[in-house]
């Protein structure tokens, strides 16, 4: 559809045709022009993907200190 429309098919003649909302039209042709790629994670905003990335550092850091916690038992144990 981001195709005609950039063919030179009007965009209410598309939209009217295929039965899309407005919306939806104008975000497909906005991340055709900035990334030409559909797929969400190629039209995510800077601080989306600095969420993430902050999202999958903190599961580790929590998961290392489970661990941490894990040993320091043991050791405590072996220490008696």
């Amino acid at each position: 559809m981001v195709d005609l429309y950039q063919s030179g098919k009007s965009r209410v003649d598309i939209i009217r045709e295929y039965d899309l909302t407005p919306s939806t039209f104008d975000k497909w042709v906005k991340q055709s022009k900035t990334s030409g790629s559909f797929s969400e994670k190629d039209n995510l905003t800077p601080e989306q993907k600095e969420l993430i990335q902050l999202r999958k550092e903190l599961k580790n850091l929590e998961m290392e200190n489970d661990i941490l916690k894990q040993a320091a038992l043991i050791f405590g144990r072996k220490g008696k």
